[in-house]
């Protein structure tokens, strides 16, 4: 069912949005900005120079206690006992049937508090889900709602942002983060992760210093070129760099092992469905995801059928696009594991006709 657009949410800077002139579009639920100036400008924007995406609409969820930590090993597949203080860890939700509840970030504040980076889409879900497995009475906030997020993206993010704050960005490792102040305001919190491959921070901070913190970063970020980025560079950003989005490359129905990422699935612990996918991951598995470029001219999309030389079916396209760094297009897809090594040739029908393409290494874009 579509939501019209009174039912969408908005975040705290949709007006600026707006403002700005920026096309924008129903998106999990939000009314959020799919471009200003265009994709190709706006991507460009953020692989060379500085670029904003308000990406508000993610869910955050803060669990608190003595069994924090238990609660998270045993709902996800990476080994969060690993984590230290202001470490930032990528993982995933696995469902009980071998499937993915959702991918996302944890964060680790201190020995009992850490906050969970949920996709937009499956925020009630994924809060259910955790919910479900709470068995111990962790104390779970979902501060979602209350909360702004900005990735600020792009080789020119650091010398924007250090501006602003005495935290030290510039040395700040990937996948790590600082609390402090920023932008003059108290408490913010600001991680050197993202989705577009291209360095830069993530910066949160309650929704009533949304504006102000916008106004502020787009001052200092004035002599760099900053500008304002939508969710469609981010999505050709991301499928450059080979990062699954959850929906497309994966959801309840395909496992981690499939989607190449053994390498966020530890089988140290037990969590769910762990005994399932560590027999797919020592048996193998039917399908899986693969990086591929094109060859004849034609772009790929999600749902397209991937064909061998005979014309068998061999898999299902899940995320295409024309590449504005490559020039060409590129896409990932879910094939028959005989099909997966890199070079074997493929085939994918656009508008009747089976254009060829190869399966590549991701990620695709090197810098």
């Amino acid at each position: 069912m579509e939501l019209t657009e009174n039912q969408l949410k908005l975040t705290a800077l949709t007006d600026i949005h707006s403002q700005l002139g920026a096309k924008m579009v129903p998106f999990a639920g939000y009314l959020m900005p799919v471009s200003y100036e265009g994709i190709n400008a706006e991507h460009e924007t953020v692989r060379n120079g500085v670029g904003v995406f308000d990406v508000s609409h993610m869910g955050e969820f803060i669990l608190k206690g003595q069994d924090a930590l238990d609660l998270i090993q045993r709902v996800t597949s990476n080994d969060a006992s690993k984590l230290i203080d202001k470490k930032v860890q990528y993982s995933c939700l696995p469902n009980d049937k071998g499937g993915i509840v959702d991918d996302l970030l944890v964060y680790r504040i201190d020995e009992k508090t850490y906050m969970l980076v949920v996709n937009a889409s499956n925020i009630d879900k994924d809060w259910d889900w955790i919910q479900k497995y709470n068995t111990k009475g962790v104390e779970m906030h979902n501060i979602s709602d209350k909360t702004s997020l900005l990735a600020v993206q792009g080789p020119k993010a650091v010398d924007v942002l250090q501006q602003l704050t005495d935290m030290d960005l510039r040395n700040m490792e990937y996948y790590t983060f600082d609390k402090g102040k920023f932008a003059g305001i108290d408490n913010v919190l600001v991680s050197a992760t993202g989705y577009t491959g291209a360095g830069g921070f993530e910066v949160y901070f309650e929704n009533k210093d949304a504006e102000h913190i916008w106004n502020k970063i787009f001052e200092a970020g004035k002599a760099y070129g900053i500008k304002p980025i939508g969710l469609g560079a981010r999505d050709t950003l991301r499928l450059e760099m080979g990062f699954c989005l959850y929906g497309n490359d994966i959801d309840d129905t395909t496992s981690p092992i499939e989607a190449g990422l053994g390498w966020i699935t530890k089988f140290t612990k037990e969590f769910t469905n762990s005994a399932a996918l560590k027999a797919q991951k020592e048996n193998g598995v039917n399908r899986k995801l693969v990086g591929f470029e094109m060859i004849d001219r034609g772009i790929p999309r999600h749902d397209y059928e991937v064909k061998n030389a005979t014309g068998d079916v061999i898999g299902k396209v899940t995320s295409g696009t024309q590449s504005p760094s490559l020039q060409k297009a590129i896409g990932m897809a879910y094939v028959k594991p005989e099909y997966a090594r890199e070079g074997a040739e493929i085939f994918i029908p656009v508008r009747d006709k089976a254009l060829k393409a190869k399966v590549v290494k991701i990620p695709f874009y090197k810098k």
